[in-house]
């Protein structure tokens, strides 16, 4: 994977989900190589998801969740602004999306992102100059 890479929150999210140990496994790579690459690429909205995800879903005491997103601090973070969020609707408007999943790929398009890793959006799509990619396929 060359060049700057998205990772959605269901990357993240998978890396403390004991109950799908490949996925796990999966995810925890791509986030050790990406941090070590430091050509990982995060957003806000990212940042939130996971943290309500993880203490919702997966039970993570939210004193710890806050512990795991401050590992996070190695990628890059996008700040979701209004900006972002005027992009994200008209890229949602186009391309018949989720506002939210508008908003990853903006997010992804305006770090300079090539790839959005997500398990959530079509894998091979291409929107805004960035390619989705399934990581878990």
């Amino acid at each position: 994977m060359p060049g700057r890479v998205f990772l959605d929150a269901n990357v993240l999210i998978y890396a403390q989900d004991a109950r799908a140990p490949k996925k796990q496994r999966t995810s925890r790579d791509l986030i050790a190589r990406l941090a070590s690459s430091a050509d990982g690429v995060v957003s806000t909205q990212v940042l939130q998801e996971f943290y309500v995800a993880a203490t919702r879903k997966l039970g993570v005491p939210p004193l710890a969740a806050k512990g795991i997103l401050k590992t996070f601090a190695v990628f890059d973070t996008v700040q979701v602004s209004s900006a972002l969020i005027q992009d994200a609707i008209d890229c949602s408007i186009l391309n018949q999306l989720s506002f939210w999943d508008a908003l990853i790929l903006a997010a992804a398009s305006a770090a300079g992102c090539g790839v959005v890793l997500s398990e959530d959006l079509n894998p091979g799509q291409q929107i805004l100059g960035v390619r989705v990619e399934n990581p878990f396929a």
